[in-house]
């Protein structure tokens, strides 16, 4: 895992996700709604979690995963951040 997350920003687990009724998966990256997944994607997506949930870590890892590379350090600030 040492070489994957080297920086370490997955122990502080920056990744959440909610499951719908409906079966989509909502995930969060630190309290912000950055993907939404639907279908297929989603049941394989649940699955996975299951499989690894005692483990945070491995959690994360998916997470991050399957948002893609979405922060890239150049996100504009809000109007009212400095």
């Amino acid at each position: 895992m040492s070489e994957i997350d080297k920086r370490n920003r997955l122990s502080e687990e920056p990744f959440t996700y909610q499951i719908t009724k409906k079966g989509m998966v909502m995930v969060y990256y630190d309290g912000k709604q950055i993907k939404l997944i639907k279908d297929r994607e989603a049941y394989r997506l649940i699955a996975k979690i299951k499989e690894v949930e005692d483990d945070k870590t491995k959690v994360q890892l998916l997470l991050a995963k399957i948002t893609g590379n979405f922060k890239r350090g150049n996100e504009k600030l809000g109007k009212n951040k400095k």
